[in-house]
């Protein structure tokens, strides 16, 4: 693919991260092409100029957005794919024979992993497409979708292996209450995306159970020195993970009330069984299937994590949330 990227713009997914990234995009392209699985949300977006389910503030104008119900076809007719599907339900929408990514540039806003394959992002569309790392690029917060929507000032991070890439993703969302932040390091942003929700559950476990916010400060300390063990001991790098993309999107995440993860953790906290908090949600806590995914990942690598041990006891291991915190803090510095 060319260096210049000028060619159609599409956003894959129905959500909010997916509506967001269509109100920024219309921002600076003339036309964006959308595609949901639900026929009846487009036409009710066309006839009511706002998505029904998800961030219902933002306002669209129909006629600069063109709807696809079919993902083979909305990939044949757009270069660069802005992907906000959850990560449990990649694989399955991408199954269809008729996808060819070749020559596509592929753009992440999946903060999650591959469930089973325990692949990020990046790595499913790179071994399983055969995407190279070059056309792929990764954009992360500390951004929640619904401030978004509110235009509150907010900063994203954008990585990808070429700076200039990087950059004309930057200028593509880049607007007044939006700044981006450039950089290479596609792995360690793609896997801090991932462990800051599991630490947001974490967070809101203890929240449920009472914790205050000392315990919360001090929790959160300690999760941003384990995300950093993981991540030298994974793929060392000249990063620092006291900016934005790591220390601020992990703090935004463990604190922010907008946070699905957080408010997945305080359910479980206050006694909801997983199944019932994910109903009661209605929406996807990334966080959940990355604890699996990161914890099976972690027994190669034997790197010290207490909080994701512990959030696997209590998700997948069935340790009562309340016993399993208090062996925590004894494990926390």
């Amino acid at each position: 693919m060319p260096e210049k990227m000028t060619g159609k713009v599409a956003v894959i997914g129905g959500g909010s991260w997916a509506t967001a990234l269509v109100k920024l995009l219309l921002n600076n392209v003339p036309e964006v092409n959308w595609y949901m699985r639900k026929p009846e949300v487009i036409e009710y977006i066309r006839a009511h100029k706002h998505n029904p389910h998800y961030i219902s503030s933002i306002v669209f104008e129909p006629s600069r957005i063109r709807f696809f119900l079919s993902i083979a076809e909305i990939i044949e007719q757009s270069e660069i794919l802005f992907f906000a599907i959850p990560s449990a339900y990649l694989k399955d929408a991408m199954a269809d024979q008729q996808i060819h990514l070749k020559g596509k540039m592929i753009v992440s806003a999946i903060k999650g992993i591959i469930p089973g394959d325990n692949l990020t992002i990046a790595e499913y569309f790179n071994r399983v497409h055969h995407i190279p790392f070059d056309s792929i690029a990764i954009i992360t917060g500390p951004c929640h979708a619904e401030e978004i929507a509110l235009e509150k000032l907010s900063y994203l991070t954008v990585a990808a292996k070429s700076s200039g890439k990087a950059g004309q993703i930057c200028d593509m969302l880049r607007c007044p209450y939006l700044k981006t932040i450039p950089t290479r390091d596609i792995y360690g942003i793609e896997y801090a995306a991932v462990l800051k929700n599991i630490f947001a559950i974490a967070a809101g476990i203890c929240h449920g159970l009472g914790y205050g916010d000392n315990f919360q400060a001090v929790l959160v300390s300690n999760a941003l020195q384990e995300m950093k063990r993981f991540l030298d001991d994974t793929y060392k790098s000249e990063r620092k993970v006291s900016t934005s993309a790591y220390l601020g999107d992990l703090m935004v995440t463990a604190y922010s009330q907008f946070s699905r993860n957080r408010m997945f953790g305080v359910m479980i906290g206050k006694g909801y069984t997983v199944t019932s908090a994910q109903l009661e949600m209605n929406m996807v806590a990334e966080g959940y299937h990355s604890t699996k995914c990161i914890w099976e990942i972690n027994q190669k690598h034997k790197v010290k994590m207490p909080i994701l041990d512990a959030v696997y006891n209590i998700l997948f291991e069935k340790i009562a949330p309340g016993l399993e915190i208090k062996l925590l803090t004894d494990k926390l510095m």
